[in-house]
């Protein structure tokens, strides 16, 4: 009878509490051998590579060399490894730099440790895991998204926003003055639900508004 192989896990956490806890987590289950645990990037570059683990929980915000440039670098040598990213962060740019980097899970760090031993087991057998939230983060990023109501006048100076025009120059260019360009960024903002020119004008690229 063939017996079950042993998982070997490797641990990139810059906080000592929670990198010591994961790793005594996977020495003290049984079926998984801690192949490494690391506080920084660099370190575990040349630390996973010799052990060469199974699966790799990655913190994503480490001192130096962030985790998802470090997955990226060792997936390039170790591509049957499978990472799983183990962080705080719940936004989009993380999500989508972490899983082009060549992780196969992503999960937040409120998840239990339960959660945490089935992830390694999951990726190891093959499949995925991304937490809940991250989910409906992900699926939501694929659904249309519904146009903000913006009229001509007010698609006209967001246009201009985003081509880095100010306040004078705008009303200058639409024959209207400084305050109706006020009114109408005003309105913008609330329709886009946005609270800076930054954040306006990010969406409206990302979202083809102009």
């Amino acid at each position: 009878m063939e017996l079950p192989r042993i998982i070997s896990v490797a641990v990139v956490e810059d906080d000592h509490l929670a990198r010591e806890a994961i790793a005594a987590l996977i020495e003290g289950t049984e079926g998984f051998i801690l192949g490494g645990a690391f506080d920084n990037a660099e370190d575990a570059l040349r630390g996973i590579v010799d052990s060469e683990p199974d699966v790799v929980l990655m913190d994503i915000q480490l001192v130096g060399m962030d985790g998802i440039e470090c997955v990226r670098r060792l997936k390039e040598v170790l591509p049957h490894t499978d990472f799983i990213m183990l962080t705080v962060l719940d936004d989009e740019e993380s999500v989508f730099r972490s899983l082009s980097a060549g992780a196969t899970g992503y999960l937040q760090k409120d998840a239990s440790m339960e959660e945490v031993l089935h992830a390694i087991k999951e990726v190891h057998e093959g499949g995925s895991v991304i937490s809940p939230g991250i989910a409906r983060l992900v699926v939501g990023s694929f659904r249309p998204r519904s146009e903000p109501g913006l009229t001509d006048r007010e698609n006209e100076v967001l246009a201009r926003l985003c081509d880095g025009e100010n306040y004078r120059s705008i009303a200058e260019r639409l024959f209207i003055s400084a305050n109706t360009v006020k009114a109408h960024i005003k309105s913008i903002y609330a329709k886009l639900h946005v609270n800076t020119r930054a954040e306006a004008v990010k969406l409206a690229m990302r979202d083809r508004l102009v």
